[in-house]
């Protein structure tokens, strides 16, 4: 009985991070992580299982930007190659970092995601001149590299780095840089989900569950895109994400003592 329930649990975190990352662009994997952390899960479960989703999430939405001849191939490929050893390397950290520290460093993480959330319009309104964004490149693709550590040790995609990246640093605009950064999330995952294979890392029904939901809600966040106020959600994800993050805290405070 409590593999059934678990496994209903697991299907509602992958509707929910499947809808909520089809309405906003961030990606499923930013709840996905913290949910299976809170449910007991080590580091490598966490990273694997999530980042399962979030491959076949991203091999979805590449495909149909493609159609639609939106995905800037020449930079979101330099990006890729960049965050490809990056990618590989968080997968191994993953077998290597404390459950404790994985929780306090992506606790970091999920407040960035907060503040990215609740200040992207201004992200979207910002332009960047041509001599700016050749300045920016070099920083840029060390943080692609970056992107692919975290991408692979917390299973997040890495769209919370790539997308801010291509719009503060590279000038894009936020129709072309969603589907470039969709692209280079597709790769990261891939490799990193390949080497975490390798390491026998992943929890397969568990990353079924989770990646069957998340199919479910992608769909579902496309009919109900047009019709929800994105801003409110916006609001509500970020107070679920500052609460999950405390509780993570709360968890490695706890543990300590």
């Amino acid at each position: 009985m409590f593999d059934i329930i678990f496994t209903i649990i697991l299907v509602a975190v992958g509707i929910a991070g499947g809808t909520v990352g089809s309405i906003l662009g961030v990606g499923g994997g930013i709840i996905f992580t913290p949910t299976l952390a809170l449910l007991g899960f080590q580091p490598t479960s966490v990273s694997s299982t999530s980042l399962i989703a979030v491959a076949f999430t991203s091999i979805s939405s590449t495909v149909s930007y493609a159609r639609l001849r939106r995905i800037k191939y020449d930079t979101a490929s330099k990006l890729a190659i960049l965050s490809a050893p990056g990618a590989v390397l968080g997968a191994y950290l993953s077998a290597v970092i404390s459950t404790e520290l994985f929780k306090l460093i992506f606790s970091v993480i999920l407040i960035s995601a907060v503040i990215y959330m609740l200040f992207n319009s201004h992200f979207k309104e910002r332009k960047v001149e041509k001599g700016e964004s050749q300045y920016h490149q070099p920083v840029a693709y060390f943080c692609a590299f970056a992107a692919g550590v975290v991408s692979s040790l917390f299973g997040v995609g890495g769209g919370i780095i790539f997308v801010p990246l291509l719009l503060i640093m590279l000038g894009m605009r936020m129709y072309e840089a969603a589907p470039t950064s969709q692209f280079v999330i597709m790769i990261s995952a891939l490799i990193g989900l390949a080497t975490h294979v390798m390491l026998g890392h992943p929890a397969y029904l568990h990353a079924l569950s989770l990646g069957a939901g998340a199919f479910a809600g992608g769909l579902i966040g496309a009919e109900l895109s047009g019709r929800l106020r994105e801003r409110l959600l916006q609001i509500f994800l970020s107070i679920y994400l500052l609460l999950v993050s405390c509780g993570l805290i709360f968890q490695v405070a706890e543990d300590a003592l």
